[in-house]
């Protein structure tokens, strides 16, 4: 029983002094711009425009919120359009969230994981900080997010959203299709993020 007592309280230990690299704290004002950037989780599909999460989030943000989520852009075309967004000077916060269809088509999860990295690099070139979202491995309907996300988190010491998606595609009531969210998906998306970015300023 002291053995396992003891064993429990190395593991306590361990896990306490164990965190991801710390990240900077995000500095958001009213006047400044969130960029949602993405493919159709950020589009909003499967429900209507103003139920997309980048309308709840201006909401519940006060923030201006664009919407720059387009329905299955993988994230090789993702990293091509994203240079003319940025030259917006009063974005100041991108929510990055792509991948789902790299992971449908079977494309190279590696590519996927370059990409990502080079999109929050454009970012942080312009000063905008990034707040990266995970998504699971739709193409089996998994509900663990890639372990590249959290990777790529700990790489560019960036905020991670890491069970959001799998928690909500993994519930029928909060789904619109097999990998899309419904309004009240979506509404769930946009609190977290919002949680998730109150947190960190």
């Amino acid at each position: 029983m002291k053995y396992l007592i003891s064993a429990v309280l190395i593991l306590l230990v361990f896990f306490s002094i164990y965190k991801r690299p710390d990240v900077h704290p995000i500095h958001l004002t009213p006047q400044d711009t969130i960029l949602a950037f993405g493919d159709s989780l950020t589009f909003g599909y499967g429900a209507a425009a103003d139920q997309s999460y980048p309308a709840v989030l201006e909401k519940l943000s006060g923030n201006q919120v664009i919407n720059a989520g387009i329905n299955g852009e993988t994230s090789t075309g993702a990293l091509k359009r994203l240079p003319g967004l940025l030259k917006d000077p009063s974005i100041k916060l991108m929510i990055l969230c792509v991948g789902g269809n790299d992971i449908l088509r079977g494309h190279s999860l590696q590519t996927l994981k370059t990409n990502i990295k080079s999109m929050i690099h454009l970012a942080k070139s312009h000063n905008i900080e990034v707040v990266l979202v995970a998504v699971p491995d739709i193409s089996l309907f998994g509900l663990d997010p890639l372990e590249l996300y959290e990777e790529v988190a700990d790489e560019e010491e960036v905020p991670l959203i890491e069970d959001m998606l799998s928690h909500i595609l993994s519930q029928p009531t909060l789904k619109s299709d097999q990998i899309h969210p419904n309004a009240s998906g979506y509404k769930q998306m946009a609190q977290k993020i919002h949680e998730t970015i109150r947190s960190l300023q």
